[in-house]
């Protein structure tokens, strides 16, 4: 490396286990995260400012005033402009470290596209908020035989482990009991007990470790654990997990969230939303502004999403009825109690527009409301 570089990094050169040879190395090597939430934007700070020679960042959201307690990429002009997550997070670590390859891409990782997002790279890190992308991401990395490295905070308490495809338990070993898709909806979420930045510096940290081992030629000295860390009791625990012999992905090798059959609708961290996941369509932007700006005053947009609010009026709330947003619930798969309830509670919500189809519906739980609002505002 040049003498540039190599004062850059001289502090991390310093450390003995890595050195100039494993600088180097890292400076050749890359790394995809999935996720650039509280985990993702702290990874991929420390893997930047440590000098990995490339890294890909997948995100579907965008940034919000309430994600700046612990997600530390972002600004308040970031979210006052609603930026994508993905495009906030390339250009601050580009400003970071001009020498590193950033690249955001904003999409939402799914069966369809996950093969193509994350192939090509030697490790895939967790950035994730939820478990069905975890699982997809887990199938990926078992069917590619690439390293990933799980992490998971909530509340004041996180947890991380290093997941070698053949070589160490998956994560659908250490998880996965009877029927999957239920074991994934029972955890605690930062949506319903909170959150703290200090438990998500200490589990990125670890991960970041583990990461560091892996692309500079370290891996004996992985820690093989299920670590976590609690750092409001400051309780440490360092668990072995052992690979399962009838665990469906790395024994039976079945990847049934990969292959499509157990990917439901996600309910984002952070706040009560539903993602829609309407793929099979194109939007032109600029057109549905200019259709909403004729009936609605909040509608914002930028070359990446648009955002617009539906008025919270009883009276918005009972048009919906007397339009028939009862009939399009019922008919988008809600029973028609809950198309009922869509129709009658469809004011006071804010939506948020992607290019590809997707939208995010803020205000809501209930799928049948998401769906009927993406009904009555973008068409079925």
């Amino acid at each position: 490396m040049d003498r540039q570089l190599y004062d850059k990094y001289s502090r991390q050169i310093l450390f003995a286990p890595i050195g100039a040879q494993g600088q180097q190395r890292l400076m050749d090597s890359s790394a995809v995260l999935v996720g650039c939430g509280a985990l993702g934007t702290s990874l991929a700070n420390l893997m930047v400012r440590a000098g990995l020679g490339r890294l890909r960042i997948i995100d579907r959201d965008f940034v919000e005033e309430s994600n700046l307690q612990r997600q530390t990429l972002f600004e308040e002009s970031d979210a006052r402009e609603a930026l994508p997550k993905a495009v906030a997070a390339q250009r601050r670590l580009r400003a970071v470290n001009s020498s590193v390859a950033v690249e955001g891409v904003v999409a939402d990782l799914t069966p369809g596209n996950a093969a193509e997002l994350l192939s090509g790279f030697p490790l895939i890190l967790d950035g994730t908020d939820n478990f069905e992308t975890r699982y997809l991401v887990n199938d990926a990395a078992v069917s590619l035989g690439v390293p990933w490295i799980y992490g998971a905070v909530v509340a004041s308490y996180g947890l991380t482990m290093t997941i070698r495809p053949g070589e160490s338990a998956c994560l659908a070993c250490l998880l996965e009991s009877g029927d999957a898709r239920a074991a994934a909806g029972v955890e605690e979420t930062c949506d319903t007990v909170g959150v703290l930045g200090a438990a998500v510096q200490v589990i990125s940290a670890i991960q970041a470790a583990e990461a560091l081992k892996l692309l500079t030629g370290n891996a004996t000295s992985l820690h093989g654990r299920l670590i976590s860390f609690d750092v409001w009791s400051a309780r440490y625990q360092a668990i072995g997990v052992a690979r399962r012999d009838d665990c469906r992905a790395c024994a039976r090798r079945e990847f049934t969230y990969l292959s499509g059959q157990a990917q439901p609708h996600v309910t984002l961290c952070g706040r009560d939303s539903v993602q829609i996941h309407e793929r099979s369509r194109q939007l032109d932007l600029p057109a549905l502004r200019a259709r909403l700006a004729a009936t609605l005053a909040d509608v914002r947009a930028n070359e990446f999403l648009l955002r617009f609010r539906v008025p919270a009026t009883a009276a918005a709330g009972q048009a919906a009825a007397r339009t028939g947003d009862a009939d399009v619930a019922a008919a988008a798969g809600a029973s028609p109690a809950a198309a009922r309830t869509a129709a009658g509670a469809i004011a006071g919500y804010e939506v948020t527009v992607f290019a590809d189809g997707r939208a995010i519906v803020k205000g809501t739980r209930d799928p049948a409301v998401a769906r009927s609002l993406y009904a009555r505002y973008l068409g079925a």
